[in-house]
């Protein structure tokens, strides 16, 4: 099993930034991800990274994710920041084949809230 501990959420305006990061401790994933989640709305994807990056289409030009070379740390650069990006942000780690899918992890934090205000 493995943990994670995200953290780097905040209140901000709009056309802001924030960088998420992500801890993981403890084996067993290849990919991790973030995913969202705003009040009354299903989880959806924001990125991805396996051995490469992957991004769903309301991320891609405004958030990059890396990961550090031990890929026990990982962070979502997200810039230019929009109310629609107001969420609690999950990361995710486990074996994904369909790396956008939430189903395809095994492993998730507690989430660090997002606020972007208008």
């Amino acid at each position: 099993q493995v943990r994670l501990e995200e953290s780097g959420g905040g209140s901000v305006q709009a056309g802001s930034s924030l960088r998420l990061s992500c801890r993981a401790s403890g084996y067993g994933y290849r990919c991790m991800a973030w995913f969202r989640q705003a009040p009354g709305k299903e989880r959806e994807a924001v990125a991805a990274i396996c051995d490469s990056p992957f991004y769903a289409d309301s991320a891609k030009g405004r958030f990059t994710i890396t990961q550090d070379n031990s890929k026990k740390l990982m962070y979502l650069q997200m810039n230019r920041l929009k109310p629609a990006d107001t969420a609690m942000y999950y990361c995710a780690a486990g074996y994904a084949d369909r790396v956008l899918e939430a189903g395809q992890y095994n492993s998730w934090g507690r989430g660090t809230q997002v606020t972007v205000s208008s």
